[in-house]
């Protein structure tokens, strides 16, 4: 089998806040132009120290359509509320999917208890593109808590690989998906060894959340740092250099136009002129604030 090699690996952009409760590098679309279909969006929020505060920091009422919110917790948690009338908060560990499809409302704010004490965060959301047969589908919540997460253990004490979407080794992640998305978040003891396998044609990615590892026994990324892989061969190597935890990304590119406007993300101008008047006129339900 052929290796997947590395095409680029991704320093952190500047980063920016959300709102006023997550500060984020955008290491795609806007923070370099690499093709990562059918992940359209990658906030990576660094650790940072928030201060307690009574007053929750977070992001208001904002509406979406056209694809899929992932959030996935590493520190801090979060709460969410949408439209839909569905609710959770995600602790470390935990990911929140929400299908926004036909269009949603939802709020995200740092959960009231983390709030009052304050602490380390760290937090990756992705926009996950849906097809066109599926833009204008019924939104949906999967919550998928860490404990509920299938895993594969690794030989050797090297740690576990915890499946959110698609299989690993016969392993199959709890989260549903539109096309086919490989996402897991491996977690390494430092030693540690896995090897992943992806279509060739698939865009994939690793982002580095702690420690650093060495990639087919030859390039060492350290933290902070986005790998982009080429889209020819199959197997990709990594070894744990310390104690290490990566977000491993792949999927299988939607072959369609993008209209990409503010929260909304469509195929055509047509489709995002559309959005606007639903939203403005209420058809995306009601949230208070």
């Amino acid at each position: 089998m052929e290796t997947k090699e590395i095409a680029q690996v991704l320093k952190a952009p500047a980063p920016h806040m959300v709102g006023d409760g997550f500060r984020v590098h955008n290491f795609f679309p806007s923070g370099y132009k690499i093709d990562m279909s059918p992940f359209f969006l990658m906030d990576y929020g660094s650790k940072i120290e928030f201060s307690a505060r009574k007053d929750p920091r977070g992001v208001g009422v904002h509406p979406h359509r056209g694809f899929e919110t992932v959030t996935i917790a590493y520190y801090g948690s979060v709460a969410h509320h949408d439209s839909a009338g569905n609710s959770g908060v995600i602790y470390p560990g935990d990911v929140q999917w929400m299908t926004a499809a036909s269009g949603i409302l939802h709020k995200e704010y740092h959960e009231q208890s983390y709030s009052l004490a304050g602490g380390p965060f760290q937090m990756i959301q992705l926009w996950i593109n849906l097809p066109a047969a599926y833009k204008m589908s019924k939104p949906k919540y999967q919550p998928i808590k860490q404990t509920d997460m299938a895993s594969f253990t690794l030989p050797n004490n090297g740690g576990k690989i915890e499946v959110i979407a698609g299989k690993y080794k016969g392993i199959f992640g709890n989260a549903s998906t539109f096309t086919p998305i490989e996402l897991y978040n491996a977690r390494l003891n430092k030693g540690g060894k896995a090897s992943f396998t992806f279509a060739a044609a698939f865009n994939t990615g690793f982002m580095v959340v702690e420690g650093a590892i060495k990639v087919n026994e030859k390039d060492t990324v350290e933290v902070n740092n986005f790998i982009h892989f080429e889209n020819k061969g199959e197997e990709i190597c990594i070894e744990a250099l310390q104690n290490s935890i990566i977000l491993v990304l792949s999927g299988e590119p939607i072959d369609e136009p993008i209209v990409q406007y503010g929260p909304f993300l469509m195929n055509t101008q047509e489709e995002i002129n559309q959005a606007m008047c639903d939203y403005n006129e209420g058809k995306f339900g009601y949230l208070e604030g």
